[in-house]
């Protein structure tokens, strides 16, 4: 396993990644304005749990796939944009008391939430790149178990990422508060959230690998 000097450094760097606004913090910052509290939460568990899928799959050396063969990564993103740009619509399609701050969360499942959370960071082959040019730089030969050391990386990156996301959770879910007494644009958060999708569907598109 990594000493503790070395998880120490891979917390501080994991710091500095998580505390910059990038798409999982404004997609689970939207969650929260639009459905609340336990929405952004689940957001997070899902965008987590999909962190250690990466972190598995690069200690067994499939992220290596999309180095090796352009088209694989290609297939990804454009399968994540399609899933965003999908949820997009579904988002703008739906009933409108379904994201109104002062309506209960369960018109939107636990389960959708999670998922949506998963897939999404899933679908995203940069996260996969991210954690196999990180990662590995914080890996020890002599420290036994490749898989172990890479599930250990992840659950700190996820810990601290908690900890930034959680306040952002907060935050959101005061604004929520906030929005619950303003009734002239009750599809306001609707198409906040559609625009986070969209938004997120534009990067993953036109952004380079690196």
């Amino acid at each position: 396993m990594p000493d503790f000097s070395t998880i120490i450094l891979f917390a501080a760097a994991s710091l500095v990644l998580t505390a910059t606004p990038g798409p999982d913090m404004l997609l689970i910052a939207s969650r929260s304005v639009s459905q609340g509290r336990a929405a952004g939460f689940l957001t997070y568990v899902g965008i987590a749990l999909g962190t250690y899928c990466h972190a598995i799959a690069a200690a067994l050396g499939l992220s290596q796939l999309f180095l090796n063969v352009p088209i694989a990564y290609d297939i990804v993103r454009w399968a994540g944009c399609a899933y965003l740009l999908y949820l997009a619509y579904k988002t703008l399609r739906a009933d409108d008391s379904a994201f109104s701050p002062s309506v209960s969360l369960k018109r939107l499942s636990r389960t959708r939430i999670f998922t949506e959370g998963l897939a999404t960071n899933l679908l995203n082959p940069k996260m996969a790149l991210f954690v196999l040019a990180l990662f590995p730089q914080f890996v020890s030969p002599n420290g036994g178990s490749m898989l172990s050391q890479m599930i250990l990386l992840a659950t700190v990156l996820n810990t601290i990422g908690l900890l930034v996301n959680g306040t952002v959770i907060l935050l959101g879910s005061h604004l929520r508060s906030r929005l619950s007494t303003v009734s002239r644009f009750p599809r306001l958060p609707q198409y906040l959230l559609a625009t986070v999708f969209t938004a997120l569907a534009c990067r993953l598109a036109l952004g380079s690998r690196s």
